[in-house]
């Protein structure tokens, strides 16, 4: 029993970072209607700032977290003026899109490469690890039960931002109809660039518990193919349902690891993965639109 309990909260630990890196794929696929693989790019850039804030400048894990969301998110936006604007005003065809998100990973990854080395970089020990024991009844991590309280409390702020604000409520507006929205006068570039701001520094955080659970390194981002495989399963395009599917992901890793094979772990997630196109492509919660790429 106690196993059980702790590999459950180890489940809902991963699916709730994913979740995070979930939120930012259907976020920009909902406005854009393309799926945005460069997106663990912005893991790593999130990861590196972090961990150069830490060890180069000894700075705090806070100040050094907010400058790992804030250089995520502005890569992310550069990324989307620089390499995707420009294919937007010239044609509608998504795939274009896809493809140049494609090119933009495997440059923003090749980057690091050169950049920091390819070896693999341990964060300082400012996140607690240490055991701490669940109410008696299992063992869990410390990192396990903040990753998931800050999980929480990330995508509670989105859920504010985008019900409460001017710009998340014009947000919301734009995965109906981004054209029309355009002509009631809002600027469409600049609630893109929040889009991606936004998706950006939720990856970010993401960048900074994987750092530590995995370690550090230029391919760290290709971890974020799960959550978009949670996305997915969940419904590109829809909020609740990418977290949802993370959670659903993350609690399958972690009970085929612990009660089958870790090796089955994979296996398992794309199963999932496979199962759902066949049986409902569109998501979970998703609604069939053909177009979408």
């Amino acid at each position: 029993m106690a196993t059980l309990i702790q590999q459950i909260i180890n489940g809902l630990s991963l699916g709730s970072v994913y979740a995070l890196i979930a939120v930012g794929y259907s976020l920009v696929y909902s406005i854009l209607l393309f799926s945005n693989f460069a997106h663990g790019g912005f893991l790593v850039i999130g990861g590196y700032i972090c961990y150069a804030s830490l060890r180069a400048l000894d700075l705090g894990i806070w100040i050094a977290g907010f400058l790992s969301l804030f250089g995520a998110g502005v890569a992310a936006i550069l990324t989307e003026r620089l390499a995707y604007r420009p294919i937007r005003e010239r044609t509608n065809v998504t795939l274009y899109l896809l493809i140049a998100s494609m090119g933009m990973s495997i440059v923003i990854e090749n980057i690091f490469v050169i950049v920091a080395g390819g070896r693999f970089r341990a964060l300082p020990a400012v996140i607690p690890t240490s055991p701490v024991s669940f109410f008696g009844l299992a063992t869990t991590s410390a990192f396990d039960l903040l990753s998931l309280a800050s999980a929480v409390v990330f995508l509670w702020g989105l859920q504010l931002f985008l019900s409460r604000t001017r710009w998340g409520l014009a947000i919301r507006a734009a995965a109906y109809d981004l054209r029309v929205e355009g002509l009631m006068g809002v600027n469409v570039n600049r609630l893109i660039s929040i889009v991606f701001f936004v998706a950006g520094a939720l990856a970010a955080v993401g960048g900074i518990f994987l750092s530590v659970r995995y370690t550090l390194y230029p391919q760290l981002g290709s971890i974020t193919i799960k959550a978009f495989v949670a996305a997915v399963i969940g419904g590109l395009g829809s909020l609740p349902g990418a977290v949802v599917g993370s959670l659903i992901l993350g609690l399958a890793e972690m009970l085929t690891a612990g009660f089958v094979s870790s090796q089955m772990r994979d296996l398992v997630v794309f199963s999932l993965l496979v199962g759902t196109l066949l049986v409902k492509p569109a998501g979970l919660f998703g609604k069939s639109v053909g177009e979408k790429v």
